[in-house]
């Protein structure tokens, strides 16, 4: 292991740990700069101050560190404010860069930084008017042509020629309509903020109202908590209050104010620990993240009574809510679903949602988050995620309403992706590489929550480190994988004869789903995969290659476990097994001395046996009850054996009760995870067992119910599923209901991850190509090579009355598929990743066979 760059990685960790975590007052660490609000104070002068201090004149600007901050923060490409991707600018980059070169012109100072921005807003102007023409935001349509005004009144030469004096005038229309229709304070048209919260944009258009501007200052004196307003307040009114606000944000950020003060500090903790664990850094401050969380849920519990009074609040407040609720869930706090459930039981906050898509696009995304994590009982919560998806789905549609958001290509990304494919069907180490290559893309947006949670996407430390943190990961899989290569090899596993090469697939599944919370140097990595392999060779053997007189001689062996007598595939299987018990047993005896050796063979003995039984249900045409089938159907899955296998060696370790069934059952949490996995496969294999001969549990439900329709059979196993996958999420992330280890049940939840990934109908993972991409981004390409954000894989979102048809779609002849002499022993059928017609690339780096890549009866095998 490379010790220089674990020093360089702990390093940056204890460096961010002092800037981030020990400064109790404010978290200017992360605090989103805002380069048109920081402007707007720029230009107030300090003979403004005339008005509230008699006597008193000076010349010069008021906060000239807002000046300096203008003066060394030009993008080199002439602008000023956020930026989408490798530097590109955005729609409001416009707004910011003339807010900006006013301050300068006002001054006279900047001129170089003055006629770069100029050559900047001649140069872009069209470009990106004609980018988001149809989708210009309100505050957008509101503020550019003020601005444009403003710097043509201070001498600024903006020239707009062709394409963007057309474009210019279509957004000074649609301003028109805005003033003519809308009051100053009119919070019911559906919009983000009311008229006066741009009090900046309307000079002249207030200046005999300024009781109206006195009479919405909030206590603070603040308008509207908004810098840029609150400047123009006070140089319209020269008000103590608004002054006395203005100094004190330039006292706490001295280096650029924010888009909105006071700053939530709170707030901007959870989205700080999102971001951590969403790079796939949580591991590095678990100390920190406790002791934030412990005191957000001290806080919760406090004002758990506390209702919301001001619908203008209601985007930060729950926003802050789901985020508090999923990240406490995760922790393992016992918070209750109205926490973020709130909202739903008013349906006037339900319409204003509905009515803002662009105020509340980022909150729903939240709040769709949050409901993965519901528990069994949780109805309220079932509500909140239909309407969030349905929220979601919407704003993902409308593309020609003007007050629609302005999605950035990322966000749009990364929403899909929540929307197609299931939190718990994702890969960690993928979702962070994801959210890394992300974090450099987003911009701030700006009057939204979300700036908050935005702004922690732009610390230049926290990138690095996450770079670092997954490159050193790389390094560490790729030592590790070779290390099984090896190990496959020696044992005869890739020279079978039969079956997949399953070696580097069963690798990256076991590396890429526990990559949050498992060390640089685990062996649970490779005991994974080793039983994983064994597994999948010996289920091939099983469902392909060998008699009926073969896999009872075979299974006899491993119940004597004595392979004297055999030859052969059953010899190379035997032999692989009993090295892999060898070694685990060793491992756990040097820590424990304790000899596990029958606890460990049990798992296998039962798991033969189960096999045996469905070959022989399948030969001599016999048709089990559901009961039967799921109970035999529980262990041939063989999820019992991924986590118990690495359990035993987690420190500190399982107990060694828990790795056998005690009066003749496992924990809980192991057997909802047999059952939950064996259900997923036969949700979606029924039409490909039908057409094989093969038992299934919905086919098997549909003969016991001759009135059922197939679709209805589909939604009972459904319910059954869902169900149980919500009581297994409770088993794993809250105390009480077992004395596991953190880390055993979290190997639980990351082996349920990956046979959804691999069940899952939207992951794609339907071509050789498809897996060969995301191996080689979880393992073998760095990311400083990611020089664009790569298409997510997502499937279009289905309706129900697709669902319908395509279910209606499956060979209807399900009851003869079930009769006597359909049943048959499967020869050679793949199912799940079928690479039937694809061809190998050239120069295979893995050295994987093509011949079916995934079995009929266990494609989740690849952990």
């Amino acid at each position: 292991m490379d010790s220089s760059s674990i020093s360089s990685i702990e390093s940056l960790v204890n460096e961010i740990k002092k800037e981030m975590f020990s400064n109790q007052e404010f978290n200017t660490f992360l605090t989103p700069i805002s380069a048109y609000d920081t402007a707007w104070l720029a230009m107030i002068s300090y003979n403004n101050q005339e008005k509230a201090i008699n006597g008193h004149s000076f010349s010069g600007p008021m906060f000239e560190s807002c000046l300096n901050w203008i003066l060394n923060n030009q993008n080199e490409q002439g602008f000023w404010g956020e930026s989408n991707g490798e530097n590109p600018p955005t729609i409001s980059s416009l707004t910011a860069t003339l807010a900006c070169m006013i301050a300068l012109k006002k001054w006279n100072v900047g001129e170089t930084n003055i006629k770069k921005g100029l050559k900047f807003i001649h140069a872009n102007t069209e470009i990106l008017l004609k980018e988001n023409s149809q989708q210009f935001p309100r505050w957008f349509t509101i503020v550019f042509p003020a601005m444009v005004q403003l710097a043509k009144s201070v001498g600024l030469e903006t020239i707009f020629v062709n394409g963007s004096e057309r474009l210019l005038s279509d957004v000074v229309m649609k301003r028109k309509v805005i003033l003519e229709s809308e009051k100053l304070m009119d919070m019911t048209a559906g919009h983000d903020q009311p008229l006066l919260a741009y009090l900046e944009s309307f000079p002249n258009y207030f200046v005999d109202q300024k009781d109206q501007i006195l009479k919405h200052l909030s206590e603070d004196g603040s308008l509207f908590q908004s810098p840029s307003a609150t400047a123009q307040a006070f140089m319209s009114t020269g008000n103590q209050k608004c002054l006395e606000y203005l100094m004190s944000i330039v006292h706490k950020c001295p280096n650029g104010v924010p888009s909105r003060f006071p700053v939530d500090e709170e707030l901007i903790n959870l989205c700080m620990i999102d971001h951590i664990q969403r790079m796939g850094l949580a591991n590095h401050f678990n100390k920190e993240i406790e002791q934030i969380l412990g005191q957000v849920y001290k806080n919760q519990m406090n004002n758990q009574n506390e209702y919301l009074s001001e619908i203008s609040t209601l985007p930060e407040r729950l926003f802050k809510d789901s985020l508090a609720f999923r990240l406490l869930r995760l922790q393992g706090y016992k918070i209750n679903q109205g926490s973020v459930c709130w909202f739903v039981r008013q349906p006037q906050m339900r319409a204003y949602i509905e009515k803002n898509q662009e105020r509340f696009t980022c909150v729903m995304y939240n709040v769709y988050r949050a409901t993965d994590l519901m528990f069994n009982g949780e109805t309220e919560m079932e509500k909140v995620r239909s309407f969030a998806r349905n929220f979601l789905e919407s704003s993902m549609k409308v593309v020609n309403n003007e007050d629609n958001l302005l999605l950035l290509p990322s966000l749009q990304k990364v929403i899909k992706h929540e929307l197609n494919v299931p939190w718990v069907a994702r890969l960690e180490h993928l979702d962070h590489r994801l959210w890394i290559e992300l974090s450099q893309s987003l911009p701030l947006l700006i009057g939204n929550p979300a700036d908050y949670w935005l702004s922690c996407l732009h610390n230049d430390k926290l990138l690095k480190l996450a770079v670092q943190n997954y490159e050193f990961r790389q390094s560490v899989y790729r030592t590790e994988l070779e290390e099984l290569k090896r190990w496959s090899k020696e044992k005869g596993l890739v020279d079978i004869g039969f079956g997949r090469e399953k070696t580097t697939y069963s690798y990256f599944a076991s590396a890429a789903s526990s990559s949050s919370f498992l060390p640089f140097d685990s062996l649970l990595r490779l005991v994974v995969a080793k039983c994983s392999i064994v597994i999948t060779v010996a289920d091939d053997f099983y469902d392909e290659e060998a008699s009926l007189n073969d896999l009872k001689i075979l299974t006899d062996a491993v119940q004597r476990w004595d392979g004297s007598n055999l030859d052969g595939p059953s010899k190379i299987i035997f032999d692989a097994l009993d090295d892999l018990v060898c070694d685990v047993t060793k491992l756990y005896h040097l820590r424990h001395a304790i000899d596990i050796t029958s606890e460990l063979r049990y798992q296998w003995q039962e798991t033969f046996l189960a096999w045996m039984t469905e070959s022989t249900w399948s030969n001599n045409v016999a048709m089990p009850s559901r009961n039967e089938y799921l109970e035999i159907g529980m262990i041939s899955i063989g999820a019992h054996i991924l986590v118990l296998h690495a359990a035993s060696l987690e420190n500190p370790s399982l107990p060694r009760e828990k790795l056998r069934p005690i009066n003749g059952q496992y924990e809980n949490i192991t057997k909802l995870l047999m059952a939950t996995t064996r259900l997923l496969n036969d949700i979606q294999s029924y039409q490909k067992e039908c057409e094989v001969g093969k038992m299934n549990y919905t086919l098997l439900h549909m003969n016991e119910n001759p009135g059922a329709q197939l679709d209805d059979s589909i939604e009972y196993v459904k319910e059954i599923l869902a169900n149980k996958k919500k009581e297994f999420l409770e088993n794993v992330l809250m105390d009480g209901f077992n004395d596991m280890p953190k880390t055993c049940k979290l190997l639980h939840l990351s082996c349920l991850n990956v046979f959804h990934m691999f069940f899952n109908s939207c992951n794609l993972f339907d071509t050789k190509a498809a897996i060969l991409e995301d191996i080689m981004r979880a393992i073998y390409i760095p990311l400083q090579e990611q020089t664009s954000i790569p298409p997510l894989k997502t499937s279009p979102i289905l309706t129900p009355q697709e669902k319908k048809k395509k279910i209606e779609n499956i060979p209807t002849k399900v009851s003869a598929c079930l009769n006597g002499k359909n049943f048959k022993h499967q020869v050679g059928i793949g199912i799940g990743i079928s690479f039937v017609g694809s061809k190998a690339p050239k120069n295979n780096p893995f050295g994987w066979y093509t011949k079916g890549f995934a079995s009929q009866k266990l494609r989740s095998y690849f952990i």
